[in-house]
């Protein structure tokens, strides 16, 4: 497997870490994904999100699993809803892209994090938001998500910090102007 340098962030600047690029196909949103897209954003905050919030504040924000019916309801409501899935067809994670340029969710499972699905995601969504003539992506962003919207260009608007089901937590208004 090859690796592609990326800088770490951290207090070590002269460490390099490389991030394996994993073999997915990226493609649009189907039904049948709807379990699987499901599964990857629970797992996804549920597991990933530990690095930079509490276990009380990842069970207050995805308290509990959503069905297929759920999920399917949210990825078919109109937004262009982009997955990327693994050799066996199974979704590792995905995007999605509001019509007035929000990105509501970009989400990975654990086993998929850090491989550079997220950014072939967002590459594309970013080229698909330009072929329809948005000038303006936005999204509220965790902690994670922030550095990755960082390196891709978004501009941090405002820390939003929050009550949810009782317990404190953030997260970022960002934005990015395409020209």
């Amino acid at each position: 497997m090859t690796g592609f340098p990326g800088t770490e962030t951290g207090p070590a600047p002269d460490r390099v870490r490389y991030v394996h690029r994993v073999k997915v196909t990226l493609r649009t949103y189907e039904s049948r994904d709807a379990a699987d897209v499901a599964d990857v954003f629970y797992r996804s905050v549920r597991e990933v999100a530990l690095s930079d919030y509490t276990a009380d504040q990842v069970k207050a924000w995805v308290p509990g699993r959503w069905d297929a019916e759920q999920e399917h309801r949210r990825s078919g409501d109109g937004r262009l809803v982009l997955v990327a899935a693994d050799e066996s067809g199974h979704v590792v994670a995905f995007i999605d892209l509001e019509p007035d340029g929000h990105i509501d969710r970009l989400f990975c499972a654990p086993e998929a994090a850090g491989r550079g699905i997220a950014s072939q995601l967002y590459d594309r969504i970013e080229t698909a938001a330009r072929e329809q003539g948005i000038g303006r992506l936005f999204t509220e962003a965790s902690e994670l998500a922030r550095r990755f919207f960082e390196r891709k260009g978004f501009m941090v608007l405002e820390r939003q910090d929050k009550v949810l089901r009782g317990v404190p937590i953030h997260n970022y208004r960002m934005a990015k102007t395409l020209s």
